[in-house]
């Protein structure tokens, strides 16, 4: 029998049965229903509830939860279950891979507490997330292959560095109200691997040349399936993976997190991916998504983590993985003269550029840095902004309405007015 259906009955107890029944019915479906959208919500954004349970823990099993939110904070996302599964992914991707970058995060989180910075910065991940990518990519550029265990040492040594270059820029940038990125990651990895370079007996890295010769691109021979794998490989190469099944995992996470972001991470590595199309570049380099992470980065940047998202600032964060993918392939020309990788500099030069922008459009609103959280708590916080703003824009009015005199109060008085009620309007 359906909850809806009409059923006519001839005793009274039978009426009194299904009155009972029918309500009990409708409560449990509806408690049901609520318990399943508590569950989600325990385990999708930030997991608060999670987060003021980890408080009063020892330190060894909250460095636990701040190396997964540190893990998950390369993308934006605050979320220890989303750090856990990209964990995952780089275990699939290389167990050694994830080791080094473990190790940068804990290294990281650990010295910015010992430098006693912001503890709710600490405990959110974002000390971490520089550590990361320094144990990840410090790993990935390393000609000596996979558990080069001399390689730890300079590991930790830079992961160190790298609360006190997020200190002291955010010092800087606090002035404009910009957060540092993964500004202090690209200063480091990058001095380390000029310091050293391929011929290092030590800490050789990978030999970076520039280009040389015109590349053969042979038009008729270009993959589709392999265009549309680099998507998710494109996202994957944000923390230096090339696997594709480790930037599907990738986005599973954020997707547990913020739908938004993973939205915008794929439409910024295809954006990423077109743009590569349109200069030509090789096929091999636009399979492996070495042109897209850095615009996933920077669509998911400014559609709806810094600026709240509309319609207006999701078209200013495509043209933001446009500039950044040929900005990109700029500055990717220019470091190969050094023999550097680009690392993630385009992204922060793009994210940084259109962070900056003026404008008088209300439906171009930057959030405050101390209430960005992720891109839909982001929104209703906007919405309220707006809100809050329209009611006191018409108390203001009313306000001014009832403090303005009556057009009659000076004619009653008997003194002439000095224009009539038609000049006046015309002037």
């Amino acid at each position: 029998m359906e909850l809806g259906e009409i059923v006519v009955t001839e005793h009274s107890s039978e009426r009194q049965t299904y009155k009972r029944r029918v309500p009990r019915a409708q409560d449990l479906l509806w408690r049901s229903g609520n318990w399943i959208h508590q569950g989600f919500g325990y385990l999708t954004g930030e997991m608060k509830e999670y987060g003021e349970w980890m408080k009063n823990k020892p330190l060894m099993v909250q460095l636990v939860d701040w190396i997964l939110r540190g893990t998950s904070q390369v993308m934006f996302v605050n979320n220890p279950l989303s750090g856990l599964i990209i964990l995952a992914g780089l275990f699939i991707q290389s167990p050694w891979w994830m080791l080094t970058g473990c190790t940068g995060t804990a290294v990281s989180t650990l010295t910015a507490l010992a430098l006693s910075q912001d503890r709710s910065a600490i405990s959110a991940g974002l000390h971490g997330y520089n550590g990361m990518l320094v144990g990840l990519l410090m790993a990935v550029y390393s000609s000596k292959g996979d558990y080069y265990w001399w390689l730890l040492p300079p590991v930790v040594v830079i992961s160190m560095a790298c609360p006190v270059l997020s200190s002291a820029l955010g010092s800087i940038f606090s002035k404009w109200d910009l957060p540092v990125f993964t500004l202090p990651f690209n200063i480091a990895v990058t001095l380390h691997l000029a310091a050293t370079g391929h011929y290092n007996p030590f800490f050789p890295t990978t030999l970076i040349k520039p280009v040389a010769a015109v590349p053969n691109i042979t038009w008729s021979a270009i993959s589709v399936p392999l265009l549309l794998q680099s998507i998710p490989v494109g996202v994957g190469q944000v923390y230096g993976c090339g696997n594709p099944w480790t930037g599907g995992i990738f986005l599973v996470a954020l997707l547990i997190s913020s739908p938004l972001i993973c939205l915008h991470a794929a439409i910024g590595s295809t954006v990423g991916m077109f743009a590569a199309l349109s200069i030509a570049s090789p096929f091999d380099s636009i399979y492996l998504g070495l042109h897209n992470y850095n615009c996933a980065l920077a669509c998911i940047a400014i559609g709806g983590m810094f600026y709240a998202l509309t319609w207006q600032t999701h078209l200013l964060s495509l043209a933001c993985a446009l500039f950044c993918a040929y900005s990109g392939a700029a500055l990717a020309n220019a470091l190969s003269v050094l023999g550097l990788p680009v690392c993630t500099w385009p992204f922060c030069f793009s994210a940084l550029l259109f962070l900056l922008i003026n404008s008088e459009n209300p439906a171009i609103y930057k959030i405050p840095l101390s209430k960005v959280t992720y891109p839909e708590a982001n929104r209703i916080y906007y919405l309220r902004m707006r809100r809050r703003a329209s009611e006191s824009r018409r108390a203001g009015e009313q306000k001014r309405k009832e403090q303005k005199p009556p057009h009659d109060s000076k004619l009653s008085t008997g003194v002439t007015p000095l224009c009539t009620p038609k000049s006046r309007h015309a002037h």
